[in-house]
């Protein structure tokens, strides 16, 4: 099941570390409506997606849609361009403009603090108190990261997860001093909608119909609970199972959770190249390198990231190197990926949605578009990628030898040997066996490259941190290239532990764990199996992942990375329950698997009962193998059944099940409220 190590959610796409620099740009078709498809086609299959959509504003109306790919993989149904897709974190846009809006009213202050207007709002950190309105939204308020437990349900509008949002973070610390530096943050952006429903007395979602959707004309656009039929939104699946899953409901929606057509979205986009909804100020404030006010790497290359207020980047490439100004969002949920890039000077956005995929390829898509739409305007994009600074391998002054030790970022650790012969090896500690070392040679600049011209160098900053900063590109046929300049992973101070403490910790990165207060239809219980470590990680030592280990209960995340190195981060808390190690990870409770009881296999029937607390009830099929059961599942509450693979293969959630052959080696989860009772009955 699922490993701890895998608790760090990075929830973007995250490139190797090298990557084979690109090759000369494809020449693109001869007509919009044709490198529209084609980029959509590309992001369709290079991303794996079910189906596709697309749409491109231009001067205040939609001038291209189309889409690619199915509806479903069972039922005879037209894919349409009036299907809804969820846009994942391009909903934060969405939420910038709420407060932007507000702000022009005179009811929000973007540098007055959090707690002006949300007095309920605590830390265990007398630093919250700094944290400003503008800070949430350019990602620097140094919150932990995201609080995700029972955000992320199926077919179910439940909003638990911002409702509580504010009991979970008055018990937590920050990462780092407000505004010291911008890392990605949903915490923020649910705090936003959060101050927006302060404020407004509204709802969130009925401000943003009221102040952005009404005014635009915007019918296509929804939140979880809308007023819209589910049956439009685009089918999504697991894998190659061809039965369509429940309705992808991320209910954090000022983070994450709107839907919307691909039209409906462009429009949205296109309405920020003008003041039809914002004053001009307000867009230029959206529009600014916020990035640039806290720590963030030297470099004139361009970077995948360069945030502003509510977009992941103001000077997105290719079109930062035709002195044109382009803003990107990108969003993902567990099953929905879009990508929206708007150009405010030229009046024209474009936005690709996809059911499965990958938000990075369809903010490629929508580059290719507009690089197309801007042609026949007469206006060329320069696409061309920089090589990397001319060098020669070196000998390495004695100094760099320092850089050697343990690097991480809350998704990746790595380690870093450094030979007096100039020669780097970098090791992956995660996956040790699919992502072999890479050795490096020193060169002039300074820089370590590898054979296909891949280029990593070390950074002291002012903070006194040492960073692994990463230039590479990657290219991707029919989508063009997209270059990161960005420091990968921070030097991790050594932790040397006693032998008592070391053994509390002992095994633990590779435990395999169960989720225990999850409602019943999370979608943690699906993503168990993908959450499976192929590899057996390897520990850096005192650290379990990126988390510094304190005492025998205690590791805190503690690294420091701009961009998305330190998004996220965990603290983890051991907990002995009557013998049994759990796991509290931000308010997430998990058991050790190895715990849980043998099923009752019979003969009579046998009941599965919630206890008081409310947690899932996990059994081990054991002799219970090759049997039969039928389960009787109470109202608000269902089971799941894993095969010794902890592959799903019977759910009352999924796919209505009743009855299930229990695999060996499997295991079996009862989910629901406090008191429920699940009647089990062995048939013959």
């Amino acid at each position: 099941m699922k490993r701890i190590c895998s608790l760090l959610v990075a929830g973007a796409l995250v490139f190797p570390l090298v990557i084979p620099g690109a090759g000369a740009a494809e020449a693109a078709p001869a007509t919009l409506e044709e490198t529209a498809q084609t980029a959509a086609q590309a992001a369709l299959t290079t991303g794996g997606a079910q189906s596709i959509q697309y749409a491109v504003w231009q001067d205040g109306e939609i001038i291209l849609t189309g889409h690619a790919g199915d509806y479903s993989r069972t039922e005879n149904r037209a894919l349409t361009d009036d299907m809804l897709y969820g846009i994942g974190s391009v909903s934060k846009v969405y939420t910038a403009a709420a407060v932007l809006n507000l702000a022009e009213e005179g009811k929000i202050d973007l540098d007055a603090p959090v707690t002006a207007y949300l007095p309920d709002f605590t830390m265990a950190d007398d630093r919250y108190t700094d944290i400003t309105v503008r800070m949430l939204l350019n990602h620097s308020s140094g919150l932990p990261g995201s609080t995700t437990a029972n955000g992320f349900l199926l077919d179910d509008p439940d909003t638990l997860a911002a409702d509580t949002l504010l009991e979970e973070l008055s018990g937590e610390t920050l990462k780092a001093d407000p505004g010291a530096f911008s890392v990605y943050c949903n915490d923020g952006f649910t705090l936003a909608e959060l101050v927006v429903e302060a404020v407004t007395g509204q709802s969130f979602m009925d401000y943003v119909d009221e102040a952005i959707l009404t005014p635009l004309g915007l019918e296509r656009t929804f939140a979880p609970g809308g007023d819209f039929d589910t049956d439009d939104l685009a089918r999504i699946y697991r894998g190659t199972d061809p039965r369509a899953l429940p309705q992808d409901a991320l209910n954090a929606i000022g983070a994450g959770g709107i839907y919307a057509t691909a039209s409906d979205l462009a429009s949205f986009g296109g309405a920020l190249t003008g003041t039809e909804l914002l004053r001009q100020s307000s867009l230029d404030a959206m529009a600014y390198p916020e990035y640039s006010r806290g720590l963030w790497p030297d470099a004139d290359e361009p970077d995948s990231l360069a945030y502003g207020l509510g977009w992941d980047n103001v000077e997105w490439y290719p079109f930062c190197q035709s002195d044109i100004q382009a803003l990107v969002k990108g969003g993902d949920t567990l099953y929905y990926h879009a990508g929206l890039v708007v150009l405010p000077e030229y009046d024209m956005a474009a936005a690709v949605v996809s059911s499965g995929g990958v938000s990075t390829y369809n903010q490629l898509a929508a580059n290719q578009i507009l690089i197309s739409a801007l042609a026949e305007e007469g206006v060329t994009v320069d696409q061309t990628v920089e090589t990397l600074p001319a060098a020669e391998p070196a000998a390495m002054p004695a100094e760099q030898m320092e850089n050697a030790g343990y690097y991480g970022s809350t998704s990746v650790q790595y380690q870093v040997e450094i030979t007096a012969d100039s020669t780097m090896t970098l090791s992956t500690m995660n996956y040790p066996t699919s992502m072999p070392a890479q050795t490096f040679t020193y060169y002039s600049d300074g820089s370590f490259r590898d054979e296909y011209g891949s280029y990593i160098s070390f950074v002291e900053e002012d903070n006194g941190q040492t960073y692994l900063y990463q230039q590479a590109v990657s290219p991707l046929p029919g989508l063009g290239a997209l270059p990161t300049a960005s420091y990968a992973a921070v030097k991790l101070p050594e932790n040397d532990l006693s032998p008592e403490v070391a053994a509390a910790w002992d095994s633990i990165s590779t435990m395999s764990i169960l989720p225990m207060n999850e409602a019943y239809n999370s979608q943690t219980y699906l993503a168990l199996a993908d959450a499976t470590a192929t590899d057996t990680p390897k520990a850096v030592p005192g650290y379990i992942g990126s988390a510094r280990i304190v005492d025998e209960t205690t590791a805190r995340s503690e690294i420091q990375v701009p961009g998305v190195g330190s998004r996220d981060g965990v603290d983890y808390q051991l907990v002995d329950r009557d013998g049994v190690l759990w796991i509290d990870a931000k308010g997430s409770l998990y058991m050790d698997a190895a715990a849980a009881p043998e099923i009752y296999a019979g003969p009579g029937d046998a009941r599965a009962i919630i206890q008081s607390e409310g947690y899932t009830c996990w059994y081990q099929v054991g002799d219970a193998a090759g049997k039969t059961i039928t389960v009787q599942v109470p109202e608000d509450a269902g089971f799941w059944v894993y095969d010794g693979n902890g592959q799903v293969v019977a759910s009352s959630v999924l796919w209505g099940d009743t009855s299930v052959t229990l695999p060996e080696g499997g295991l079996i989860a009862f989910a629901g409220d406090p008191d429920d009772q699940f009647l089990l009955h062995y048939q013959d």
